[in-house]
């Protein structure tokens, strides 16, 4: 640190689009740095029953949709897998890495892979801009107010039971469902309840993103990462669910302790919070409370508006889980809330009409702009290194890396190839298909079942997600103006708990099998 006088200068750590900013140049640089390589891809062609494989020289040739084709190439997976669409993504096919020529990403690239990153992110940014729109509305009717006001008399000394409960339902929408990006719909309807209740922003994302992803690193049956990863690995996604289980119960309980633990402490003592330097900015961004009571009177209305509301977020978990609904069908089911909502809001004694319905959605959903270009930005990254061909590249190094080692010393440092393929693939599908076919086959070697592969990169890579800017983090902390170095400063107990309590599991694991 370096002083003048009386006066201090210190570094200060970047906000999220700076951040964000300087990664894009050091994923240039590493794609001029580290050789450019690809193994060949396996996808299953539905329209003429075919399965395509692709050269790392781009030559694709087509080969009959059958189990004794798989072999032959090496794929230990069951061709059902394939035709069913449960592995509807291109798999890497063991050792048939290649070097190819370097593929170096220009300087243009820098702002290039941030439109294209944006563009690939459209889905999520529209969702995002009518969450916003729609919570727009819903603070304009007055309608949060009036319910927090009445939550707050009832709960009054009880507070953490409603942070308990939400942090429990987001450990089990985590490990059933994989709830990440559509958490982000939760923020607007449980921060302001928080900050009445005398919590910080932390308390927000901790009872949140934290707690659901916590669940979703010890998946039990979630889709999205579990069952992909264990179908690219060839077995059952039912094989180690009984450890996984167990690990989500103690690794909930953990969490919820720790929230608890700093919940408490900061109810206490406000100055104590981590974020207590933007304490005043964020409680006047999100608190809804005013000393009008007439204007905080909870009528039938803002009952009807607020009941409408809340309704929207069973009905997507309800959409996700059995539907197979993504970002689109979200947004739309939102907008149609927020249609009725206006209606509800614009007419009637006390109505704001047209006009003010109108620039509260439009108001509320620029809110939430930053957001959503933080999440292009991230996914700029991914494009940049993709496009470089270097991720093979570290996946062939991180396979001859374990190749011979002793059974619990081939899954720990599988672990931490994990951690880092975390941060250079934040998709836990995109590395599950990558990876699982290369490396779920090493465990052969070593006489260890291949779920314990699968765990390895569960807990591997969720680790590194509750760090990476490359993943959804920057976008949660963006969401609230929240420092990362706040954030850090709370999460990395919880990373070392993970990767300790993960490799104890993993380790009794090899042990015991």
């Amino acid at each position: 640190m370096l002083t003048r006088g009386k006066q201090r200068f210190k570094l200060k750590m970047p906000g999220a689009f700076v951040i964000l900013f300087i990664l894009t140049i050091v994923a240039v640089i590493a794609t001029w740095v580290v050789p450019s390589g690809s193994y060949a891809k396996l996808a299953y062609n539905q329209a003429n029953s075919s399965l395509q494989v692709k050269q790392p020289n781009g030559q694709v040739e087509k080969v009959p949709a059958t189990q004794k084709e798989l072999d032959k190439l090496g794929v230990k997976i069951n061709i059902q897998k394939f035709t069913s669409g449960s592995i509807n993504q291109e798999i890497s096919i063991p050792n048939t890495y290649q070097r190819l020529k370097q593929h170096p990403a220009g300087v243009d690239q820098i702002t290039s892979s941030m439109v294209n990153g944006t563009i690939e992110a459209v889905d999520i940014m529209v969702f995002i801009f009518v969450l916003g729109g729609l919570i727009g509305v819903v603070r304009a009717s007055g309608a949060f107010e009036s319910g927090l006001l009445a939550l707050t008399k009832k709960t009054k000394g009880h507070e953490f039971l409603l942070i308990f409960l939400v942090a429990t339902l987001m450990v089990l929408g985590g490990t059933l469902c994989g709830i990440e990006e559509e958490a982000v719909a939760f923020y607007p309807i449980l921060v302001p309840v928080f900050i009445a209740m005398g919590y910080d922003s932390i308390v927000c994302v901790g009872a949140i993103f934290l707690a659901s992803s916590i669940g979703t690193a010890f998946s039990t049956i979630n889709p999205f990462s579990v069952v992909i990863a264990s179908n690219a690995a060839g077995i059952s996604f039912t094989e180690g669910l009984p450890w996984r289980a167990f690990g989500c119960v103690v690794a909930a309980l953990f969490v919820i302790g720790y929230l608890y633990w700093y919940s408490k402490k900061v109810k206490q003592n406000p100055a104590a919070s981590y974020s207590y330097e933007d304490r005043d900015e964020f409680s006047q961004k999100w608190s809804v409370i005013n000393n009008d009571e007439q204007q905080a009177a909870f009528t039938l209305r803002k009952k009807i508006v607020l009941a409408l509301f809340v309704a929207g977020f069973p009905l997507m978990v309800w959409g996700v889980m059995t539907q197979g609904w993504w970002f689109p069908k979200m947004a739309a089911s939102f907008l149609a809330f927020a249609i009725l909502i206006m209606i509800l809001t614009a007419t009637g004694k006390n109505g704001i009409g047209e006009k003010g319905v109108v620039d509260a959605f439009v108001n509320g959903a620029s809110s939430l702009v930053g957001v959503s270009l933080i999440i292009g930005l991230a996914r700029g990254i991914n494009l940049i290194l993709n496009q470089g061909m270097i991720s093979d590249t570290i996946l062939d190094f991180s396979s001859s890396l374990v190749a011979h080692m002793s059974g619990p010393v081939f899954i720990i440092v599988m672990l931490f190839i994990y951690f880092v393929l975390g941060f250079i693939v934040p998709s836990s599908s995109g590395l599950a298909v990558l990876s699982m076919p290369i490396l779920a086959p090493l465990a052969d070697t070593v006489q260890i079942p291949r779920f314990v592969v699968v765990t390895a990169y569960q807990f591997g890579q969720y680790a590194m997600l509750f760090l990476a800017p490359t993943g959804l983090v920057m976008a949660t902390l963006q969401m609230l103006d929240m420092k990362y170095s706040h954030w850090f400063k709370f999460v990395w107990p919880v990373v070392v708990f993970l990767l300790v309590f993960g490799g104890g599991i993993l380790v009794a694991q090899v042990l015991m099998y």
